[in-house]
């Protein structure tokens, strides 16, 4: 099983009961109208369908990127040669697996769903804190070559690492929390050596540094995972608040963007 799969398969099992809900909230679906119309319209359509009709849907109100993600992604698809180079089925999966309509078969499609609504939410946090257009997040584009696709599954390995990581900020991950992620590793035919890996790496200790050395000098990645981060935990403790705080010093993270995204996940301010 690859990385996307497990990813998938981690963000399924909710590593928080906030979890969903921020994913919703970055979509911008304070009103339900965006991850409604996607799943309404874009369910049982091929990649590049989901791609054409989400990049036309996406122009409305909401909070999160909601409106702005149209936008978002036509800035990307201009840096990048075109639309088509972005990940847009991955985020079409994404809006329906919010909406219920998730299943087995969709475990890597989530992964990349999810990689590709932490580019956009980097991409779009980023514009404007240093007067340039930042580069296009890697988890935002479609992959062309087996070389990206390779990268991609690193990408998504520390994406996975980090959301582990930062489940551990307040203690050990608890039992109750191993048995959910682990039957849904099973729900989705994951292997025994798969499911060996996971285990290890909710039992290693943290490693908070391999984020700061993997980000530093790339505010992209480091956006990235620190989206990833708050999707994993409530942010409902001093230590999880630390933790937060000590993640995006220590990869170079503007606060002001840390702040940003933030808010397009509607974690409300202490």
């Amino acid at each position: 099983m690859n990385i996307s799969d497990l990813l998938g398969a981690v963000m399924q099992s909710g590593m928080t009961p906030s979890s969903h809900q921020r994913l919703q909230n970055a979509f911008g679906s304070g009103g339900g109208n965006i991850l409604e119309s996607l799943g309404g319209t874009l369910g049982g359509q091929q990649s590049g369908g989901l791609g054409g009709m989400l990049s036309s849907m996406l122009g409305g109100g909401g909070g999160g990127l909601g409106g702005m993600l149209g936008d978002v992604l036509n800035q990307a698809g201009q840096k990048v040669g075109g639309n088509q180079n972005l990940a847009l089925g991955g985020l079409g999966a994404l809006a329906g697996a919010l909406l219920g309509g998730g299943g087995k078969s969709l475990g890597g499609a989530l992964g990349g769903g999810l990689m590709a609504m932490l580019g956009a939410m980097a991409f779009q946090a980023l514009k404007g804190s240093s007067g340039r257009t930042p580069q296009v997040p890697l988890g935002l584009m479609e992959p062309q070559t087996d070389a990206d696709r390779q990268e991609l599954e690193r990408h998504a390995e520390l994406v996975l690492k980090a959301m582990i990581n930062a489940a551990k900020a307040d203690g050990q991950i608890d039992q109750s929390e191993v048995r959910r992620i682990v039957g849904k590793l099973q729900e989705i035919g994951a292997d025994d050596e798969t499911q060996q890996y996971v285990i290890a790496e909710m039992k290693k200790p943290m490693e908070t540094q391999t984020f700061f050395a993997a980000a530093k000098g790339r505010p992209e990645l480091a956006a990235e995972l620190y989206g990833a981060s708050l999707l994993a935990i409530e942010v409902d403790t001093p230590a999880e608040k630390k933790y937060l705080d000590q993640l995006a010093a220590g990869m170079g993270l503007n606060p002001a963007v840390a702040q940003r995204i933030k808010d397009m996940v509607g974690l409300q301010p202490a």
